[in-house]
């Protein structure tokens, strides 16, 4: 698996991660034994960064992590992220980017990893509330003390962006990105971190599997997956939505790949580090063949005109969850 920086702060990862989130939240049915088996592969393929949450779960995430591959630490880069007010019993509250919070949550995420340092700490969601030069104060602190290595935000705004780089170096912007949700090139975040060195990490590159082409129906989900409620989903976006990735499985099919390996080749060319998500082996390592994709300037121009900025129909979350982005 190829490596990059990620950043100019000196951190270099595969440009292909795993995203853990599915394996213990929003998409079905958990099966840890097979989350673990996965996480374990990953490693084997060479893919070591492995993005989670502590409020994937809450905190299911991170224990299944460090149940899975504790004795492997050495190997990956971890990321992980707070920002989701959360008690010890997993209640949630508000988004919280309080010094006081902040310290709570990683001396937590900790815990449940069995780590003394996490490598990459992201802002989960900025805290409206609250001056980001604070929250990020509070986590330069973290690097002193050597419990963090390097800091990333996610969902920021550019003028959010900028000021937390000028309070500490941002290493990265983690963000949804993919030919289904291209907004980070329309509204100014992907110019911004490039200007400033900050390296962007795509969440969702599959825009939520749909990419994948495996989803014809709302019914292919189980009836717990969160993705029954977001717009894009919806009975009046999902049609319109369906034509899109058609066109993405066309494009595939004549290359010779699969959907999903071509929306993630399509990022990776954007300069982006990617971390589909997946709790089975065999979509990893179908995921991980992308990596090795080479797209020409016509596959690129083809992609482009099949995905054009804004034409994924419908919002990316709902009314609530579009509040959090872009502050």
């Amino acid at each position: 698996m190829k490596t990059i920086a990620l950043g100019s702060q000196g951190l270099e990862v595969t440009v292909e991660g795993l995203g853990a989130m599915g394996m213990s939240a929003y998409y079905g049915e958990r099966n840890d034994e097979e989350s673990a088996a996965t996480l374990n592969r990953a490693l084997d393929l060479g893919i070591t960064l492995i993005d989670t949450a502590e409020s994937y779960g809450p905190f299911l995430n991170e224990q299944l992590i460090e149940k899975a591959i504790g004795n492997r630490r050495a190997e990956f880069t971890l990321a992980t992220k707070f920002g989701f007010q959360l008690g010890d019993d997993g209640e949630r509250g508000p988004i919280d980017g309080s010094p006081e919070y902040a310290r709570k949550a990683l001396e937590r995420s900790l815990k449940h990893l069995q780590t003394d340092h996490i490598d990459l700490y992201h802002l989960h969601r900025v805290d409206p509330n609250r001056p980001i030069e604070e929250t990020v104060g509070a986590m330069a602190e973290f690097v002193t003390e050597g419990k963090v290595r390097y800091l990333g935000l996610s969902e920021a705004a550019p003028e959010t962006i900028r000021r937390a780089h000028a309070t500490h170096p941002i290493t990265a912007l983690q963000t949804e990105y993919s030919l289904f949700e291209r907004t980070p090139e329309s509204n100014d975040v992907l110019n911004t971190v490039r200007e400033l060195g900050i390296g962007f990490v795509a969440y969702s590159p599959l825009g939520r599997g749909f990419l994948s082409g495996e989803i014809k129906s709302i019914d292919d989900f189980p009836e717990d997956d969160f993705r029954r409620d977001l717009p894009r989903f919806s009975p009046e976006n999902f049609g319109k939505n369906l034509e899109l990735v058609d066109e993405v499985g066309e494009l595939a099919a004549a290359k010779g790949v699969t959907p999903s390996q071509l929306a993630l080749a399509w990022v990776i060319a954007q300069g982006a580090v990617v971390i589909p998500g997946t709790k089975h082996r065999k979509y990893l390592e179908e995921n991980a063949a992308a990596a090795d994709i080479e797209l020409s300037a016509d596959d690129l121009a083809a992609l482009d005109e099949a995905a054009p900025v804004g034409a994924a129909a419908g919002t990316r979350y709902s009314e609530g969850g579009m509040k959090a982005l872009n502050n």
